[in-house]
């Protein structure tokens, strides 16, 4: 009996000697948490990104081969210049026909309109001069605004050939080059006000945006920048979209400042202050 209780200690103690207790996780061993901004609670806070206050993607209305890119990625343009051209040989020459068409019944008018028809008296042999009938001036005149009207049209026609800034901004993008064939409608070069940034919210839901008006202050903490700057809320859009199955409505704000660094399409969180 002796040698069997000494038998089941020893198996204790081998078996308690053998097992080792899991340490202790350490706080400082954890997943590192990343830096956020800290707002205050009176607000309603949202993610955004950074976009431009204005920015097209041009195209042209007629179909034909590049001619020439007046401009590179990155160029600044003023409102109204040249960006790109299409080569249309057919519609140069049509306003080269018309301009000659004008000019030769602009001419015609002007000499209806001072020539005199000689008038020689059978009686008497006296010779006069009148003036032509009214009727043959107006169908003169007639002529000249009709071909007057045919180069406008032609000119018009042309200038569909010429892509020009419709504000003045950057080239952001430019997806033809020359001698490539566009088709009407098709759009070619992205164009934006890239010196004026704006943020748009991305997830305020249908609660949060009836705290949200026109005009509410903003601080906006641009992540990649690590910088916390001002605006205001300029526009809600009135129409929602569904990002995960919620319905969101975009907000505009405007910033006080652009900050040096700040790109189209950083992300950033924002703090729209209620009261």
């Amino acid at each position: 009996m002796k040698r069997l209780i000494g038998s089941v200690c020893l198996i204790i103690l081998l078996t308690a000697c053998g097992s080792s207790t899991p340490a202790a996780v350490s706080p400082a061993a954890s997943a590192p948490v990343e830096n956020t901004v800290v707002f205050d609670s009176d607000g309603v806070i949202a993610s955004a990104f950074v976009i431009p206050a204005q920015v097209s993607r041009l195209g042209f209305t007629i179909s034909a081969l590049v001619k020439d890119v007046a401009v590179r990625e990155g160029d600044q343009a003023q409102a109204g210049q040249t960006l790109m051209t299409l080569d249309v040989p057919e519609l140069e020459y049509a306003v080269i026909a018309a301009e000659a068409a004008y000019h030769s019944a602009s001419l015609n008018a002007e000499l209806q309109d001072a020539d005199r028809v000689k008038v020689v008296n059978q009686f008497t042999g006296r010779v006069t001069f009148v003036a032509l009938p009214h009727e043959v001036k107006f169908k003169a005149q007639s002529r000249t605004a009709a071909s007057a009207a045919v180069l406008e049209s032609a000119k018009a026609n042309l200038a569909q050939a010429t892509l020009a800034a419709p504000f003045a901004g950057t080239v952001a993008s430019i997806d033809v080059i020359h001698g490539e064939l566009v088709q009407a409608g098709q759009a070619i070069l992205t164009f934006a006000s890239l010196d004026a940034l704006q943020i748009e919210t991305t997830d305020l839901g249908e609660r949060d945006i009836l705290r949200v008006k026109i005009g509410q202050r903003v601080d906006v903490y641009i992540e990649a920048l690590d910088v916390t700057v001002t605006g205001k809320v300029i526009r809600i859009s009135p129409i929602p979209e569904t990002v995960g199955g919620d319905v969101v409505y975009p907000v505009t704000i405007e910033l006080d400042e652009q900050p040096d660094g700040l790109l189209w399409g950083m992300t950033a969180e924002v703090q729209i202050k209620i009261k």
